[in-house]
């Protein structure tokens, strides 16, 4: 969301944001997280929670996905895979189904006002139980031809090992949807291993700490596993101390497919542009290797295959510029 609708939202439905958070998103700035994982996380995740309880009626809903859909235009993507764990809204909103069935009417009407082509990943909480994450498998699956494309496995990983979740995803890839599981970032290059092996993910969420086992990152090099990699958001949950610890030059010289993101801009304060910026001038990668990421986001999304073309021709033209 943007900082400007959580205010508002969050007035007109009598919703008491903390202070820090309100102080935060009224001058623009990220929010204060603590330097250390688990304190960072506990709290940003408190944070999130307490941003997206704003979202009480369709329209607050329609809004969020039609200025999320703005915002990527203005920042230059040309392909957007929002991801939604229904069970978190279901409660509000009648049920898992009417509020996918909702986010999925939003994403039409969005791409359309807008022109940005968009698509659905539905992901379980593996902090809940894993017949909850089937459950959510089958949903995903159920809609398939009507705008998800992918399955994803997101919070803690610290509470919650992949290999609990093999049979969701069984469900998910036999409908034919990508496997986009979070894993590598609170925990080392053993959780990318497990996910790796359990859930045989097309996409890793971050997979950043891979580098601490040569082993495990030539697994996910040689598996072609796309790597969605949020520097700033690695920096503010305190995975690293400073942006310039982040392993994106060991990534990129390791071969592995790298995909930028921005994770969650409105609590870390940065959009996609800023990965790319701190890419280019904290870890000094030129023109070549930035195109390279760039290729590597698209290839790894499901976008058609028109789109896909379109925005690697972007990318060509752009680099022979």
């Amino acid at each position: 969301m943007r900082p400007a609708t959580v205010l508002e939202l969050a007035a007109v439905h009598r919703v008491a944001l903390p202070d820090a958070l309100t102080e935060a998103l009224r001058q623009g700035r990220p929010v204060p997280l603590s330097a250390t994982d688990e304190r960072g996380w506990f709290r940003f995740q408190r944070l999130y929670d307490v941003a997206r309880s704003v979202l009480r009626t369709p329209q607050d809903v329609r809004r969020l996905v039609r200025e999320a859909a703005e915002d990527d235009v203005a920042d230059g993507s040309g392909w957007l895979e929002i991801q939604v764990d229904p069970s978190g809204y279901a409660q509000r909103f009648g049920g898992i189904t009417a509020f996918l069935e909702l986010v999925l009417d939003a994403v039409e009407q969005a791409s359309a006002s807008t022109g940005l082509a968009m698509a659905v990943v539905v992901a379980a909480n593996r902090t809940r139980h894993e017949l909850d994450a089937r459950t959510l498998a089958r949903l995903a699956a159920q809609y398939r031809d009507a705008g998800v494309v992918a399955f994803g496995l997101s919070n803690d990983e610290r509470r919650g090992d992949a290999e609990a979740f093999t049979r969701a995803f069984g469900i998910a890839r036999r409908a034919g949807l990508a496997s986009v599981p979070h894993g590598g970032e609170l925990r080392g290059a053993d959780s990318v291993r497990s996910t790796l092996r359990a859930l045989q993910p097309d996409r890793l969420g971050h997979g950043v700490r891979s580098v601490e086992d040569p082993r495990v990152l030539d697994e996910v090099v040689s598996r072609g596993t796309v790597l969605e990699v949020c520097p700033w958001s690695n920096v503010a949950l305190g995975v690293y101390r400073h942006p310039e610890d982040v392993p994106l030059a060991r990534l990129v010289d390791a071969g592995a497919q790298l995909a930028l993101g921005a994770d969650d801009p409105l609590l870390f304060g940065h959009r996609l542009t800023d990965q790319y910026v701190m890419a280019r001038h904290v870890h000094g990668l030129d023109d070549v290797v930035l195109a390279r990421l760039a290729r590597a986001s698209i290839r790894g999304s499901r976008a058609p295959s028109d789109v896909a073309r379109r925005l690697l021709a972007g990318v060509d033209a752009w680099l022979a510029q």
